[in-house]
């Protein structure tokens, strides 16, 4: 649709070649996020998935720690502390069995591995947000996302479902126009006005709502020391971005 847009829509914006990097390079970026966050609903809960991968905050902090050599309250240092702490609890006490079970580890894994990969697209999309539009910025890195996995999934040798699978194809329609079209472009158009880390802060409310959706549809559930880790997550998560809002 956004290529359709850009391609028939009129005057196109101008990219140089570092700025098609980035951008290409964040797409590659996204579709490692949507791949791996996906896969891990396989092997743990909604709740934990979603949780963990809310994680994108904590990641571009560190690396501005790290690469950009910022110093920060040690209020922070120990938000990371608890934090860690908050994982270990939310992934060893998850009480409803995922559709496959045995293998928790491995969903914990592919959700943080989600949250690495959506920080470095926001920390790849703060290299170009100030030249160029949002139109710009999200036609370049969904379409280069979207090939990434398609070619994965033919690798993988994953078809799409049947045409008459209505309700898998309303799902993906959902989730390309609502969560895609409207949820992902709003967070890339705030990227222009706050720091990845600030826009990072929306995804907070992300796992509450799915920890209660899947509590409602699916009857999962978190035993209370896991309850009690996802509050000392998302309260560590919320301290980093209070005190390392840039």
């Amino acid at each position: 649709m956004l290529l359709a847009v850009a391609i028939f829509g009129g005057t196109r914006e101008r990219t140089t070649a570092r700025e098609r990097t980035f951008l290409w390079l964040a797409g590659v970026a996204l579709a490692a996020h949507f791949a791996t966050w996906i896969a891990s609903l396989d092997y743990t809960t909604v709740a934990i998935s979603t949780l963990l991968v809310a994680l994108a905050p904590l990641w571009t902090t560190l690396y501005d720690l790290i690469v950009r050599r910022r110093r920060y309250p040690a209020l922070v240092y120990a938000a990371f502390l608890a934090g860690i702490a908050g994982v270990a609890l939310v992934t060893g006490n998850a009480t409803s069995p995922p559709p496959i079970a045995g293998h928790g580890t491995l969903g914990a894994v592919l959700a943080i591995a989600g949250s690495a990969a959506i920080a470095a697209y926001f920390l790849l999309v703060r290299n170009v947000r100030d030249a160029l539009s949002t139109r710009t910025i999200v036609t370049h890195t969904y379409s280069v996302a979207a090939i990434v996995l398609v070619l994965a999934a033919i690798a993988a040798r994953q078809p799409p479902p049947p045409l008459h699978a209505s309700l898998a194809w309303s799902g993906i329609l959902a989730m390309a126009l609502v969560s895609q079209l409207l949820g992902h472009t709003g967070m890339n158009a705030a990227l222009r006005w706050f720091s990845p880390t600030t826009v990072s802060f929306s995804t907070l409310v992300e796992p509450v709502l799915a920890a209660l959706l899947a509590l409602a549809l699916f009857g999962e559930s978190l035993a209370p020391l896991a309850v009690l880790g996802a509050i000392l997550l998302l309260g560590s998560i919320g301290v980093v971005l209070w005190m390392a809002p840039d």
